[in-house]
């Protein structure tokens, strides 16, 4: 996938994506750039303009080559002596384009260095998008020149304000409130003059509940036993066997996964390593979600926990950072090798901010941040933290252990060097043979290693000019962000200063932390988070539908511990989650977005949870948990959360499958997945060897758990869709199943039947 579909993928609308896709050029219409586009602008190009165009294209160079100017878009779009620069949309046709590929020496731009080839990618995506330029993306700061002002921030702007529990409103309707959330939300309903929907029934509440929390549908005989429970209790019961269920972690483990940008490395000609221990990561993180481990434990852990002697298994937590890209540079270019440093800081900070913080620290790089109140100074702040870290394979066991282990090893090298000092004096050499033949089996087994992080210094960093590490400018103390902080916030001085930053981060007193997870977790209960832009909370994402609401839960989560169950369970509980998800032409004419949360959102399961719940209804699927990956995730029977993925998501027939699905290319950290409904998706389930012989175990299962078609056909809409089958289902069936004439083989007939139930859209969506 290239960069472009994937950032594609990510921001486009479902219901618009084929048409956006086509169209390619929303932005040279006049259409607002979106917080996506402005983020890949600041983080993919405009470094590359400011570092390797501007010297001689732009207000600022000494000498304006070609009467060509790149410092704004009304410039790119006018061009220069050659003409326009740029045709929106289609980067084969753009003279820009042309340059940055050197297929002409006489016009190949940079004329000293060619551009990598991820960057080049880069550049073409950004053509075709239409050549979205963010309104501020001047060539300097006016915030840099007048001071950010971060009182008036702290103040004015919603995420940076303290978080304080708001008073629960009044609401006219007080039977429906079930929860505290419920208030807030019928508050704003009643407001607009609009009523919640109904409760959803039994049956879809329960599937909706074990798709949620495990990633898999109820058997019928657990949708039975709750039909069957008239206590008020009942559906807490449920929920609380879900949360103890040890296929919660896998399920919310898998959410997590997609903001750390885990894969098993393998990521291309500038990250070509392979990561065999990264699995050792996923594990951690489902082992400490089913532990229900305090959320800012999770956070201090994945940022520091090799600095916590008393812990030793929190070492594995800092795979958040390594299994990143760490790029590398040919050794023997000092440019080359500075932009790999470059490029592997710019993903730990990126990935640090969004993910924990909502902030896209990046984007102050090489300069003060266009939107946010984010200096440049700060982001190397942050990256001295990642530039005093390296990343190395950690023994995980205990220090005797891996004494007695090193021990044995230099045992046998000092032996082999004896054998080999003999062998080269012609020595007699049989006695010295034996010792090492004994010294190898006396070595013990070898000691299981995980890919983490170790302190690697403790010294600041430069500001670098114009991002370029060669260039260094004014000193940036490490230390947190002034925004959070304040404008003198205390300096890391301990090793790295990763425990320091953990704290900061952690700290019950940022009003980011608690705001961002809390909303990460309810965008995957609702299909929509009440910020919609997770992991951007700065002046161009969204700001929440429901702030009081936002602000009420993570106040609530940090008194409760910072407990992740206990929020799953206060939200799953209320009257606002259990909502039935039908139309309502006029609550849809007012609000068809659905912001104001009148019903609960349809939605379709994502990939992993499709594939495991298809074994699972066939009897197939092999819950043994943990270890290492597999590479062909369609011939196995594991949860497709075991199964390897590459950061390019090219390198395995599994990678094909899951981007199909709409699974995130592991490059870079993500907040959300798109929703795509292609061609490609329905050619699967009607063709692929997987699908056909998922419909053949279905059919042996049928055929072995009920003794005639119209059983059957019960017993196969209880399994997949967790309701009875209506009338008219079991007698569409029967008569498709009784055969034709040019179909005499009841067995085809099954296995054809079971295909299409499998396939159908109710299987995969949650009501």
């Amino acid at each position: 996938m290239t960069a472009f579909q994937h950032l594609m993928r990510k921001t486009s609308p479902a219901p618009a994506r084929m048409f956006a896709a086509g169209c390619l050029g929303l932005a040279a219409f006049g259409e607002p750039v979106s917080s996506e586009q402005a983020e890949f602008f600041e983080n993919k190009i405009r470094p590359v303009l400011s570092n390797d165009c501007h010297q001689c294209h732009s207000a600022e160079a000494k000498a304006l080559k070609g009467e060509l100017r790149l410092d704004s878009r009304a410039a790119v779009l006018k061009g220069g002596d050659s003409g326009p620069s740029v045709v929106p949309g289609k980067p084969d046709e753009s003279l820009i384009i042309k340059a940055i590929r050197y297929k002409d020496e006489d016009t190949a731009m940079p004329p000293k260095k060619r551009l990598t080839d991820a960057q080049i990618a880069d550049i073409e995506a950004w053509v075709k998008m239409g050549l979205p330029w963010p309104e501020n993306a001047g060539t300097s700061s006016p915030e840099a020149k007048k001071g950010y002002g971060f009182a008036k921030w702290r103040t004015e702007h919603w995420a940076f304000r303290k978080v304080e529990k708001p008073s629960i409103p009044s609401v006219s309707d007080n039977a429906w409130v079930k929860h505290p959330v419920d208030a807030f939300v019928l508050a704003k309903l009643e407001a607009a003059g609009l009523k919640p929907s109904p409760p959803a029934t039994k049956t879809v509440l329960i599937r909706r509940a074990f798709l949620d929390l495990t990633g898999l549908p109820p058997s019928p005989e657990q949708v039975e036993a709750f039909l069957n429970d008239a206590s008020p209790e009942a559906f807490a019961k449920i929920v609380d066997a879900l949360l103890a269920s040890p296929q919660y972690g896998e399920r919310w483990g898998r959410h997590w996964l997609d903001v750390a940008r885990y894969s098993d490395g393998l990521g291309g000609a500038l990250d070509p390593a392979a990561l065999p221990e990264a699995w050792r990561y996923r594990d951690w993180v489902v082992s400490a979600l089913n532990r229900d481990m305090s959320y800012d434990q999770f956070v201090r852990a994945q940022i520091a926990g090799d600095l916590f002697a008393d812990e030793p298994e929190l070492r594995i937590a800092t795979g958040f950072f390594a299994v990143g890209p760490t790029y590398v540079g040919d050794g023997g270019d000092p440019e080359a090798t500075a932009q790999a440093r470059a490029e592997t800081l710019a993903d730990r900070v990126d990935t640090f901010s969004r993910a924990f913080l909502g902030l896209t620290v990046a984007c102050a790089r090489c300069h003060d941040h266009k939107f946010d109140p984010i200096p440049t100074r700060d982001y190397y702040s942050i990256a001295g933290v990642f530039n005093n870290t390296d990343t190395k394979d950690i023994p995980l066991a205990a220090p005797e252990v891996i004494a007695a282990f090193e021990a044995a090893q230099n045992a046998v090298r000092e032996q082999e060097k004896k054998l080999k000092a003999a062998e080269k004096e012609k020595l007699e050499t049989t006695g010295l043979k034996a010792e090492l033949e004994r010294l190898r089996k006396a070595v013990p087994p070898a000691i299981p290693r995980a890919h983490g992080l170790a302190e690697s210094g403790n010294k600041d960093m430069p500001v670098a000019i114009r991002g370029d590490l060669r260039k260094p400018g004014e000193n940036a103390p490490r230390r947190f962000l002034q925004i959070v902080a304040g404008e003198n916030p205390p300096l890391f001085t301990a090793g790295s200063g990763r425990r320091q930053l953990a704290d900061a981060v952690a700290d019950p007193t940022n009003p980011l932390t608690a705001r961002v997870i809390v909303n990460r977790v309810w965008k995957h209960h609702f299909g929509q988070a009440l910020a919609r832009t997770p992991s951007n909370f700065g002046a161009i994402g969204e700001k929440p539908t429901h702030p009081e609401l936002l602000d009420w839960i993570a106040a609530t989560f940090m008194e409760q511990g910072w407990s992740l169950k206990k929020l799953h369970r206060s939200i799953l509980l209320s009257a606002t989650w259990q909502m039935s998800s039908r139309f309502n032409a006029s609550a849809f004419a007012a609000d068809g977005d659905n912001r104001l949360l009148w019903r609960m959102n349809p939605r379709n399961s994502e990939v992993e949870s499709w594939r495991d719940s298809l074994l699972f209804v066939t009897g197939e699927l092999d819950l043994t948990a943990g270890g290492a990956p597999t590479e062909r995730i369609l011939e196995s029977r594991r949860r497709t959360i075991y199964g390897t993925v590459s950061r390019n998501g090219d390198r395995f027939l599994s990678d094909e499958f899951l981007r199909l699905f709409d699974f995130p290319a592991p490059r870079s950290t993500s907040e959300a997945r798109s929703t795509s409904t292609v061609p490609q998706q329905y050619l699967f389930m009607m063709n692929s060897a997987f699908m056909i012989e998922r419909a053949r175990a279905f059919a042996e299962r049928l055929q072995r758990e009920a003794s005639d078609d119209r059983a059957r056909i019960g017993r196969a809409y209880m399994l997949l869709y967790s309701r009875p089958a209506e009338e008219h289902e079991i007698n569409l069936g029967v008569g498709f199943l009784a055969g034709a004439a040019n179909d005499p083989n009841p067995q085809t007939r099954w296995k054809s039947y079971a295909q299409v139930l499998l396939s159908a859209h109710e299987f995969r969506q949650i009501q």
